[in-house]
C-alpha cells in the first residue's frame, strides 16, 4: 500500500481548481506560469495523486488521439490515459496521467528511470497536462477555452478578440496596453463560462435548469438569460501576458486582417461556427463536441459578437471604444 500524500498544492483556472498530492514537496512543484494561480478550495473540483513508479511502458489500449508532438490519448479501463514522451530522450513515457470520465480524480505516474538518466526538472502539473485536464473538465461544465485575448478596461468593459494563430491577439493586446489603462487576462487563451458571481445564490452543485427557473420565478435571480464571464489562463502568447483574474463579458470580437477598422455584426449561426473553429474542444468524444455547441449558442444569445477586419493601428482600438452595442 502506497504512503498517504504529505505534501498538497492547488491551483484555479477558470474557476476549475486542481488539488495535486504527492509524499514529498517535489511532487506538488508548480512551473513559474502556475504559481499566480495558486488557490485553496476545501473541495477542489480535480484531484490528482503523484506516484512514482521505475519505468514507464507504452500502453497497450485503444488510442483515442495523437498529438504529433509530446502527448497520446487511451481509452483504458478506469477511464482515460494520457501518455507523454520526450521520444528524443526516451522511447518510453515518462508521464502518464490515468483520469476518470468525469475528471474529477486522477493518478499520475511518474518515470523515476527517466527523471533520474535525463536530469528534466520534476514539474507534474508542467504544460501541456494542466491545459489538457482543464480542457477537457470544462467539458463536463457550461463553459469552454478559447484562442482569444481578454482585455478589460478601467470602467469594466471586457473585451474578448478571438482569432486563430496569427491573427493579431498579441498585436491587439499591444495596441491596447500601449493607449489605455487596461488588464489583460491573457494574450491567447481565454475561458468563457456562465458567470459563477452572477449565479451565487444558486449552490454551485445544483446548478440545472429547472434550478435556475425555479430561482427566477421566486425572485432570487432576476434574469433567465445567463451572463457570461471571461477567465484569464497562464498559457500566453506571443505578448505574455497572463492573469488569474476575471471579468463579465461585454462582447465578443473575431480578428482579421483587413483595410480600416470595420465591424460587423455575426448572426448566431455565424457567430457560433466561427467561435467553434477558434475552440479548444477534444474531438474524441461527440458528445463533448455537443456540449460546446449547445454552450456556444447560449454565449452568443448573451454577448454580441463582430467580425473585426483591422489594420494595427489606433483604428482598431477606437473602433471599439466607440462601439455602441
Amino acid at each position: 500500500m502506497s504512503a498517504a500524500p504529505r505534501h498538497f498544492s492547488q491551483v484555479c483556472i477558470g474557476d476549475v481548481s486542481i488539488q495535486v498530492a504527492g509524499e514529498n514537496s517535489a511532487d506538488i512543484a508548480l512551473v513559474p506560469a502556475l504559481r499566480a494561480f495558486r488557490a485553496d478550495s476545501p473541495n477542489p473540483d480535480i484531484r490528482v495523486q503523484v506516484r512514482w513508479v521505475k519505468e514507464l511502458r507504452g500502453s497497450e489500449d485503444s488510442r483515442l488521439f495523437d498529438s504529433g508532438s509530446i502527448w497520446r490519448l487511451y481509452d483504458c479501463h478506469e477511464g482515460f490515459c494520457f501518455d507523454f514522451a520526450a521520444e528524443t530522450l526516451s522511447p518510453h513515457p515518462y508521464k502518464r496521467l490515468t483520469v476518470d470520465r468525469d475528471f474529477r480524480t486522477a493518478r499520475l505516474d511518474m518515470s523515476a528511470d527517466f527523471f533520474a538518466s535525463s536530469g528534466c526538472e520534476v514539474a507534474p502539473l508542467e504544460y501541456p497536462l494542466d491545459e489538457l485536464l482543464i480542457m477537457h473538465r470544462l467539458t463536463q461544465e457550461k463553459a469552454i477555452e478559447l484562442h482569444g485575448a481578454g482585455i478589460v478596461r478601467t470602467n469594466g468593459d471586457a473585451n474578448l478578440f478571438v482569432g486563430h494563430s496569427g491573427a493579431g491577439k498579441s498585436t491587439t493586446t499591444r495596441l491596447w496596453t500601449a493607449l489605455e489603462d487596461v488588464e489583460v487576462l491573457s494574450d491567447d487563451r481565454i475561458i468563457v463560462r456562465r458567470d459563477e458571481v452572477g449565479e451565487k445564490q444558486i449552490p454551485r452543485f445544483a446548478r440545472n435548469e429547472r434550478i435556475i427557473h425555479s430561482c427566477v420565478a421566486e425572485g432570487r435571480y432576476d434574469n433567465a438569460k445567463h451572463k457570461i464571464r471571461m477567465y484569464g489562463t497562464p498559457w500566453h502568447g506571443e505578448a505574455r501576458y497572463v492573469s488569474p483574474n476575471s471579468a463579465p463579458l461585454t462582447r465578443i470580437v473575431i480578428l482579421e486582417h483587413g483595410l480600416g477598422a470595420v465591424l460587423t455584426p455575426l448572426s448566431p449561426s455565424q457567430a457560433v461556427a466561427e467561435l467553434f473553429a477558434r475552440s479548444f474542444v477534444p474531438f474524441h468524444r461527440h458528445e463533448y463536441v455537443e456540449s460546446a455547441l449547445t454552450f456556444l449558442e447560449e454565449v452568443v444569445d448573451s454577448v454580441p459578437v463582430y467580425r473585426f477586419a483591422f489594420e494595427p493601428d489606433h483604428r482598431a482600438v477606437d473602433a471599439i471604444l466607440n462601439l455602441h452595442d
